[in-house]
């Protein structure tokens, strides 16, 4: 029987973060960002760029966590969130800064293959209570218009849009994204 749980990732982490992180972009988000941009990501980069945030965090409140299945025999790291206070990165254009009780997820993935098993749930309730426990009364996090699966995640937790839209740049092309936002009353 496997079991599903969620711990803070380690430093030995990042390279099987940037792997997951990497495989599930280029699904995910093909047709929505260029090619030849997820094609130029490299795992390296991406696992110095997870090390750091897990052993330079920023702050106390910013957090990366993961997602592991385990059987009997062995353990697989299948997801992760990154989350802290909502800085500039968390803002539509000209939007002034949100209050110091807001949090925002800047990334929460479950590799794909591992869908539908309570991976992604189990990290947003994990986070939610890290959160709590640093004092934020709510959360934010961005979802590109095309990505209905994490809109209706998202949703389905209770989080809604809050009206903030922003384009990203990503090699001349406008990638359209939303804002939702909870309460973590």
């Amino acid at each position: 029987m496997a079991l599903g749980f969620v711990r803070p990732a380690r430093p030995e982490d990042a390279e099987e973060i940037a792997r997951l992180q990497l495989a599930t972009w280029r699904t995910a988000y093909r047709g929505m960002v260029p090619a030849h941009v997820l094609a130029e990501l490299t795992e390296a980069d991406l696992a110095a760029g997870w090390r750091e945030a897990i052993t330079a965090a920023p702050s106390p409140r910013h957090r990366v966590l993961v997602a592991m299945e385990q059987n009997e025999s062995a353990s697989w790291l299948v997801g992760f969130t990154a989350s802290g206070p909502a800085d500039e990165q968390a803002l539509a254009p000209e939007e002034p800064p949100l209050a110091e009780s807001v949090a925002a997820i800047t990334e929460l993935l479950v590799e794909p293959r591992w869908g539908r098993r309570g991976h992604g749930s189990r990290l947003l309730a994990a986070s939610v209570d890290t959160w709590r426990t640093d004092g934020f009364t709510a959360a934010v996090a961005w979802a590109y218009d095309g990505d209905q699966a994490t809109r209706k995640f998202l949703g389905g937790a209770g989080w809604e849009p809050d009206g903030a839209a922003r384009a990203l740049d990503v090699e001349d092309m406008l990638v359209p994204q939303l804002r939702l936002h909870v309460a973590l009353g």
